[in-house]
This record gives structure tokens, C-alpha cells and sequence, in this order.
């Protein structure tokens, strides 16, 4: 969750960044050198949260989720249009069975890799299924309302990626820029793509609570009970501020939540890069996470018996998992260390 964060600094500086570059396009032409940093705008997100991340917990924020929501579905169309009516202006598609050509082998497997654990960050919703469940009411009964949120949720996600991806690909070929919307692949209309990056800051300005509030939650409850006495850890007292509704300050939350918000910021700062970055969490979170516990849990539930057919075709998928993940993790370092390096 935490590493989560991380990515979503860097992708919401990222999308400001390209705001200002597409005007930056519209003005000066296609071909100006219009390079701009993105640390100014990590900390401005990162003031955002320290603000926002005084929500007091996971279930005061079914606002800022709809927000996100909506938010995500926008951008998601737009990036599917755009790419769609570049393949018909192109007249024909970009690319190759065999992806993007290298100088040599390795090279060639570093990449593969790496694009191995981009896909495996596709689907991060598995590491906060439990806290989103924990929210729903009942009756009917919570897991089978999230059994058929998550079937839905993975087709519709799963949609979304393939069409962007392909039609990405199909778009622009070798030239594919990691993040469509930001990568300059699209020069017009920039007031589109202005909207589009919009829209993904303001998912990712939700997004980041939804992963965020489960750790404090968890931190502030082992402190809670590790210092019963303590008045910064416990008390609370309340604060109006004109215009603003009163709101209960806890001296122990604000400072952890900012500290926790800083060190995300800081971290983001020091590794701004987009794929890799997304690749290292995506391969370290796949197997143990959305493969191994879930598949050792069912064992459990269902009483399965080891060497029985369905252990061994379970256990074999768990296995293939793990290795997706090792080269994920290998290819996205490397990747991580040539992009510090350069």
C-alpha cells in the first residue's frame, strides 16, 4: 500500500506535467523543447494529501471514491478514443508480433520482464479487497455483494486495458509511449488531453487515500493500544477554522499521516520514473499477494488434499506466478537502476 502511494505521486506529477507541456505543444509547435521537471509538482500533490489524508477513516470517504471513480472512466474513454482514431487516421496498424526491437538478447528480456511486472500492477485492488468489503452493509452478506463487485470490477478493468493497450500499440507501434495520455503520442485536440490528465490527478488524489487510510488505521490502532495513556496519541479536540465545518484534531494523527505523506513524496522524488517504478511494485505485490495467500486460503476453506488433481494444478499455476513475479522484480530493477543511472 505504501509502495502504492509511491506510484501515485509519480503518475499524478506526471499528468501535470503533460497539462503543461500539451499547452505548451499547442503554442510553440510539435517540434519545441518543451521539457519541463516534475518535483515542483510532486509536492504540490503531496500538500493535497497531508490535507486530504485528515479524513478520519476508510469510511468517510465514499465521497472522494465516487469522485475517483468517475474520474477513471472518463480518462479510460479517452485514452481508448484517442488511440482508436489514431489507427483509423493511420490507416493501417503500427507494430509487431514481436514488440519493440533491441540492440542485443538481454536487452531484449530486460524489457520483457520489466512489461511483465507493468501488467502485474494492473490489478493492485487485491491488497485493499478486504477493507473495501469491510465498508459494505448487509444483509445480503458482504462477501457475496464483493465476490460479484469483484467479477465485475475485473471485467471491466480488464477491458479497459486490452482495448488501450492494443489500440495504443496499434496506434503508434515502436513509438508507444508508457502512458498514453502523457507520453505524447496525442498533440490534438490538447484541450482533450488537458481534460484526460485532469481527470487522472483527480482519481489519483482518492486513489492514493484508498490505499493510504488502511495503514493509518492500522498504525494508529497499535498505538492507540500501545499508549492508552498517552493524551497526543488519544485525545482529540476540535477546531473550526471560518468557512469550514468543526472537525476533530488528534495531535498523533496529524503528525503520522504527514510524516507518512512526506516520505511517499520524498521517495517518488528520488525514483520519478513512471514504468519502472510501476513495474518493481506490480512484480513484488503479484504473487504473494494476489496469488499465493488467496490459493493457500482456499486449500484451507475447501479442505483440499494434497496431490489431489486440483492441488497440483493450483499449486503449478502458483508456481508459474512466482516466477512471472522474480523476472518482473529482476527486470524492473535493472530497469529502475539504468533509468537512475542515466
Amino acid at each position: 500500500m505504501y509502495g502504492t502511494g509511491i506510484a501515485y505521486v509519480i503518475t499524478t506529477a506526471t499528468s501535470m506535467r503533460a497539462i503543461q507541456r500539451s499547452n505548451c505543444y499547442h503554442k510553440e509547435g510539435h517540434q519545441a523543447s518543451c521539457e519541463y521537471g516534475t518535483s515542483l509538482y510532486m509536492l504540490l500533490f503531496g500538500l493535497v494529501q497531508i490535507v486530504v489524508s485528515q479524513i478520519p477513516d476508510f469510511h468517510n470517504m465514499e465521497w472522494l471514491s465516487t469522485i475517483a471513480a468517475i474520474m477513471s472512466f472518463t480518462y479510460a474513454f479517452i485514452g481508448l478514443g484517442l488511440g482508436f482514431a489514431k489507427v483509423i487516421e493511420n490507416g493501417r496498424i503500427q507494430g509487431s508480433l514481436g514488440g519493440v526491437p533491441t540492440s542485443n538478447v538481454a536487452d531484449k528480456l530486460w524489457l520483457a520482464f520489466q512489461a511483465l511486472g507493468d501488467i502485474a500492477f494492473a490489478y493492485p485492488y487485491s491488497i485493499i479487497l478486504l477493507e473495501i468489503q469491510d465498508t459494505l452493509k448487509s444483509p445480503p452478506a458482504e462477501n457475496k455483494t464483493m465476490k460479484k463487485a469483484s467479477m465485475t470490477a475485473i471485467f471491466v478493468t480488464t477491458f479497459f486495458y486490452l482495448c488501450c493497450g492494443c489500440f495504443g500499440y496499434a496506434a503508434f507501434g515502436d513509438d508507444t509511449p508508457g502512458n498514453l495520455l502523457t507520453g505524447f503520442g496525442f498533440y490534438e485536440p490538447y484541450w482533450l488531453i488537458d481534460f484526460a490528465n485532469a481527470c487522472i490527478v483527480l482519481h489519483l488524489v482518492g486513489g492514493y487515500q484508498v490505499y493510504s487510510q488502511p495503514v493509518f488505521a492500522v498504525a494508529e490502532r497499535w498505538f492507540s493500544k500501545k499508549y492508552p495513556n498517552s493524551g497526543f496519541v488519544n485525545n482529540f479536540y476540535s477546531i473550526k477554522f471560518p468557512l469550514l465545518p468543526r472537525f476533530q484534531a488528534n495531535p498523533f494523527r496529524l503528525c503520522f499521516r504527514t510524516v507518512y505523506v512526506v516520505s511517499t513524496t520524498g521517495i517518488a522524488m528520488l525514483f520519478p520514473y513512471f514504468n519502472q517504478v510501476l513495474g518493481v511494485l506490480g512484480a513484488l505485490n503479484f504473487w504473494p499477494l494476489a496469488i499465493y495467500f488467496p490459493v493457500e486460503m482456499y486449500f484451507v476453506q475447501k479442505k483440499i488434499g494434497s496431490w489431489t488433481r486440483k492441488w497440483i494444478v493450483l499449486k503449478a499455476f502458483s508456481l508459474v506466478c512466482f516466477l512471472v513475479t522474480v523476472v518482473g522484480v529482476i527486470g524492473s530493477v535493472q530497469g529502475l537502476i539504468s533509468a537512475k543511472l542515466s
